[in-house]
């Protein structure tokens, strides 16, 4: 049985009570081991799945190019890319002079990347018969304009 969605405008004058961070995070929680359960049936985890979904998107690319599409530090890209490279999903090659290096998806990585593919939509489709399409609609809206919002409100040469 799904629970009703209550409408924005429904809750517009109340005062939020909690944090805000706190609920944030237990959801995210919530939803990643939903995600992360299905994912394990194809030994992936989520972040490989989306580190090996940008590389066939956006490759072969920079490592320094590709950390800042994913909104991640150089440190974390790197130890993020170490298990794919050992399994043989992608490469690190010279680039275009001696210091640069570009990141390759290779064959074995399109294939586990597209088997990964039909885990994440099964969990994405799990999710929307949990939660219910207008209610993950709604999510996704909301979510969208709380980061717009907060992405005009950040101060010029702020960081992300």
């Amino acid at each position: 049985m799904q629970a009703e969605i209550i409408p924005p405008e429904a809750v517009a004058g109340a005062l939020p009570q909690g944090c805000t961070n706190f609920k944030l995070r237990q959801l995210m929680r919530r939803v990643a081991q939903h995600y992360d359960t299905e994912m394990a049936r194809c030994g992936l985890k989520t972040t490989q799945y989306s580190l090996l979904s940008h590389v066939l998107k956006l490759g072969p690319i920079r490592p320094g190019d590709l950390a800042a599409a994913m909104k991640m530090d150089a440190s974390t890209l790197t130890r993020n890319l170490r298990p794919l490279v050992d399994a043989g999903w992608v490469t690190l090659e010279a680039g275009a002079d001696a210091r640069s290096r570009l990141v390759h998806i290779t064959d074995a990585g399109r294939d586990k990347r597209a088997e990964a593919q039909r885990h994440w939509k099964a969990a994405q489709l799990a999710l929307n018969d949990t939660l219910g399409a207008g209610r993950v609609n709604a999510l996704h809206a909301l979510v969208d304009d709380s980061l717009a919002l907060l992405a005009s409100a950040q101060e010029p040469g702020d960081d992300q």
